[in-house]
């Protein structure tokens, strides 16, 4: 864990020891899971949830208790939780609880929480054996009802009962995330679980699905485990049906896998960002609509559309939509070491330059996923170098980097006589600034507020 987790849990630690002298105080969840990962000598990913369970004190008890430490608020009276913040720390404190379904959603399960329930009762309803394990602040013991510090030894995971999954369907996605961050291998009977439960998944909240696969694609370092393991369960077909699209399509010599694979290996290849990771997963999903034998023409445009749907179905934030759509729409661009200085302007116009980054290292993974050697890695290497040298210089990309503004044109416009005193304003001012734009483009010198406003005129053929 790192240093911040590992104080901070050590400061809760001790408010709580402190606050409740007579009961038994557990950290649980994921927190517990990564101290044994720790302990075994592996990297894992840091939790910074931090969640613990008590036995043996009653709920107004308990509220009363930590309240004297810190500040403490009932937000499930019928879950007996309680969330305690001291300062900027903040947890969730429980008492034990059993659930049984009642449904097939999320909401839909008969919950008794009490602080006579048994710890390994509470830790049996949660989604797999490595996260069925509890440490006794106290003691320091790990408390392992059900081997889940052996299934993180054999890299296994394994539910406890196959109908875990029918009872809560997001734990397939839970499955996977965990597979893929961890570098795991489900088990016969935790991928029967899963793939009964497959069919289950429209049923779950699209911001719960998006949330998962979040959690898979920024904290694992090969989400392709993941991602087959839905495919292998029947999955991914009702998350996201436009990536099987790609299952089974050859591609051309350019290419040692088929448009599938290549995605998977794209999105393992790409820094572990969000909008970069969901770009490298989705970037060629419009290749099966666009191929004509070897050739996928425009399947850019037709897979920043398609990208789109599915992302907007899944309810992730818009400004992560449309950044996603934009890296897939470009990812075609030539790296021409010929193109000239007013072409190499331009594209940075289009792309956008906070895009750039993101739109080389999308390239970048792509050629790693070919699967073969890089066809001339010096021209995308010089003609990276020459997009941000050029931006660096900082010559105007915009309208708004213009020497004069909308006023300015309304004043040309005045005294041309193209419009009359009272005139304040239309889509011909925009059309002029854009004329303008585009002889500064090609001409950076020309962005002199005297040089702006002939231009302007000339526009207007005054």
């Amino acid at each position: 864990m790192s240093f911040h987790v590992e104080h901070s849990a050590a400061t809760l630690d001790g408010l709580l020891l402190e606050a409740l002298p007579n009961g038994g105080v557990y950290a649980v969840g994921g927190r517990v899971r990564d101290e044994v990962l720790a302990e075994l000598g592996r990297t894992p990913p840091t939790s910074p949830d931090l969640d613990y369970l008590v036995t043996g004190v009653r709920l107004n008890e308990l509220l009363d208790r930590l309240a004297d430490v810190g500040r403490a608020e009932l937000v499930g009276a019928s879950f007996g939780v309680v969330k305690f913040a001291s300062g900027d720390l903040m947890a969730d404190v429980a008492l034990p609880r059993t659930e049984r379904s009642t449904g097939p959603h999320h909401r839909e399960f008969e919950v008794r929480s009490s602080p006579d329930i048994p710890l390994e009762d509470d830790l049996a309803r949660r989604d797999f054996r490595m996260n069925m394990m509890a440490r006794d602040l106290r003691t320091g013991a790990i408390i392992d009802p059900y081997g889940g510090r052996a299934d993180i030894e054999a890299f296994r995971l394994d539910a406890l009962k196959e109908r875990a999954f029918v009872e809560d369907p997001l734990r397939v996605l839970r499955g996977a995330q965990f597979a893929a961050r961890f570098a795991l291998s489900a088990t016969e009977r935790t991928a029967r679980g899963m793939r009964a439960a497959a069919e289950l998944l429209p049923t779950i909240a699209p911001e719960r699905l998006a949330d998962e696969l979040t959690k898979l694609l920024k904290r694992a370092r090969k989400p392709s485990i993941g991602f087959e393991l839905l495919r292998e369960t029947s999955a991914l077909e009702s998350i996201l049906p436009e990536l099987m699209e790609g299952w089974g399509v050859e591609q051309n010599e350019f290419h040692a896998y088929t448009v599938y694979y290549h995605a998977l290996a794209c999105c393992d290849a790409a820094r572990p960002d969000l909008v970069l990771r969901l770009a490298a997963l989705l970037h060629d999903v419009g290749k099966p609509r666009t191929k004509e034998g070897g050739h996928f023409y425009r399947h850019e445009f037709v897979g920043a559309e398609m990208a789109k749907q599915a992302l907007l179905r899944l309810r992730f934030p818009n400004d992560v939509v449309d950044a996603v759509c934009d890296l897939i729409a470009h990812h075609m661009y030539q790296a021409d070491s010929a193109m000239t200085d007013a072409a190499v302007r331009r594209f940075i116009r289009r792309v956008g330059a906070e895009q750039l980054t993101p739109l080389f290292e999308l390239r970048r993974a792509d050629t790693v996923a070919s699967g073969l050697p890089a066809r001339d890695p010096e021209r995308n290497a010089l003609f990276e170098q020459r997009v941000m040298d050029t931006l660096e210089a900082a010559p105007p990309f915009g309208v708004k980097d213009l020497a004069i503004g909308g006023d300015e044109v309304i004043s040309v416009m005045r005294e041309a006589g193209v419009v009359g005193a009272d005139y304040r304003g239309d889509a011909r001012v925009g059309e002029a600034l854009q004329a303008a734009l585009e002889a500064v483009l090609d001409d950076p010198h020309k962005n002199e507020p005297h040089v702006l406003r002939a231009l302007v005129r000339a526009h207007f053929g005054r």
